[in-house]
């Protein structure tokens, strides 16, 4: 099924999300909306979606499709490939505007239904030709989430469903096929499960609004971005898996911690079906290997929602500035001799390592800039410094990678300054294996003293001069790096 044209009936907050997901992926979208401020409205979200597109991906998108609003049904269903209903819900009134929108439509035309939880069946009720209709439920924003929940109703026609869910896919989504007839589908129901014990939770004075939000963005919220519920619960097991996790927990299904007490009873039967599932569900995957799924998956979360300073992103920032001033007041108190400085030790962390097993690149650039701080620590270029608003930015890197370092190497780093002046630092460092002393890498930095106000360079404040001096001439008298000031290139050929 190949779809140039989709019509769009309704578009709110639904619809016009579809037309931004629609146009970005490269099809025109014709929208029906009596809205007099529809236009206006969709361009909004459309600028919001090409926003949102262009931080997700570097991938190339299609030339974008165009898009238009008309006031009838039939302006938007006439010449439409497929057709995305989302309309208020009311089923009598989907029923009859259904309907009036099939009467401009091809007859091999689906119609995708964004109901968050009416019957399929009752709403084809109305249609001559009710084998080509689907739910297909998305969730908010639907320019961005891939879930779509495809339900078809008793007269629904295979193909319909397997076209629908090709066409979800090919826009990016991800179809999820609802076995059985159900008011509210899957995740509806989940939800309404959860916001049900929310609000007795308000009723009865235990949590607030925020609190209840807290518990979720900060906990198992987190976990099912990635995992969901039953999968978490799996791992929750250990390597024993769901049987032990259910042979543990399953009696507090009787607890009366809740108010949902109308709970199936826990047969060995339906304890059989469930630990089944997760089998199937795990295949081969053991629990280990999940959970360093579970980790990495968590870390990229929270260094996401660190770009944003928010949720969990925000806590692990918060964190990571606990640590930077435990480190500042912690620091190395190095003597200063005619010797480089040794600021920093540490070793190779699993997560460092590139596909070959050695540490990335960029690690090495991680740890010269983790040795730097020593540097600035040492002569009072702090976070106190920083906040005071000068700082030392870097003008320029050379980076020389001699050996490789393997997973818990340990390494030591030395620090030799070459030359400074009022405003600059010409640093050399070098990392060195620990495990034999042999050198590593080497990194030459030149650093520019900033008024980070101003964005100007800006001579040193008194206090930290005064400690750069002496290091600058207990330097003075070291062996220059031979590999100083080397450029790269290819000699040519003689």
């Amino acid at each position: 099924m190949h779809v140039k044209k989709v019509g769009l009936l309704g578009g709110g907050v639904i619809g016009g999300a579809w037309a931004a997901r629609a146009v970005l992926n490269g099809m025109d979208a014709v929208i029906c909306d009596t809205d007099p401020e529809a236009e206006r409205k969709v361009a909004e979200v459309m600028e919001n979606a090409r926003r949102a597109y262009s931080m997700m991906t570097i991938a190339p998108l299609p030339k974008p499709g165009t898009w238009r609003i008309v006031r009838t049904l039939e302006e938007a269903a006439e010449g439409a490939d497929f057709i995305q209903e989302s309309l208020p819900e009311r089923e009598d009134l989907k029923i009859r505007l259904l309907a009036q929108a099939e009467t401009a439509m091809r007859d091999d035309v689906i119609i995708g239904s964004s109901t968050s939880g009416l019957l399929p069946t009752r709403l084809q009720s109305g249609l001559k030709h009710p084998e080509r209709f689907v739910v297909g439920h998305p969730f908010n924003p639907v320019y961005l989430m891939p879930l779509v929940e495809v339900c078809g109703g008793a007269l629904t026609s295979e193909k319909t469903r397997q076209d629908a869910a090709s066409f979800y896919t090919s826009i990016g989504m991800r179809p999820l096929h609802v076995r059985k007839e159900i008011d509210g589908f899957i995740a509806d129901r989940l939800m309404e499960a959860l916001w049900r014990e929310a609000l007795w939770l308000i009723n009865d004075d235990i949590a607030t609004a925020e609190e209840i939000d807290d518990a979720m963005r900060f906990g198992p919220g987190l976990r099912w971005a990635f995992m969901g519920t039953l999968l978490v619960y799996r791992i929750a097991g250990g390597e024993p898996g769901m049987r032990h996790f259910m042979n543990q927990f399953g009696p507090s299904l009787k607890w009366p911690w809740t108010k949902l007490m109308d709970t199936p009873e826990l047969t060995e039967a339906l304890l059989d079906k469930i630990v089944a599932q997760s089998d199937a569900q795990a295949g081969d995957v053991s629990i280990r290997d999940y959970e360093r799924l579970r980790d990495s998956c968590l870390v990229s979360i929270f260094q996401a929602l660190k770009t944003n300073d928010y949720a969990a992103g925000q806590v692990l920032a918060n964190y990571e500035k606990q640590l930077w001033a435990g480190q500042a007041k912690t620091s190395v108190a190095a003597s200063i001799t005619n010797e480089p400085l040794r600021l920093y030790e540490g070793r190779v962390e699993p997560g460092w390592l590139d596909y070959n097993g050695h540490m990335n690149e960029s690690r090495y650039l991680q740890v010269f800039s983790t040795a730097s701080d020593g540097l600035l620590q040492l002569i009072g270029a702090d976070v106190g410094y920083v906040e005071r608003g000068h700082s030392f930015y870097t003008a320029e890197t050379h980076i020389i990678h001699v050996r490789e370092m393997r997973a818990d190497a340990p390494f030591y780093v030395t620090t030799q300054i070459l030359a400074a002046d009022e405003k600059r630092m010409h640093v050399w460092q070098t990392i060195y294996r620990a495990e034999d002393d042999l050198v590593a890498a080497t990194g030459e930095h030149m650093y520019l003293h900033v008024n980070s106000a101003a964005g100007k360079a800006c001579p040193m404040l008194p206090e930290v001069a005064d400690k750069l001096a002496p290091i600058v001439t207990a330097h003075a008298n070291l062996p220059r790096p031979a590999n100083a000031g080397r450029s790269i290139g290819i000699r040519p050929k003689a």
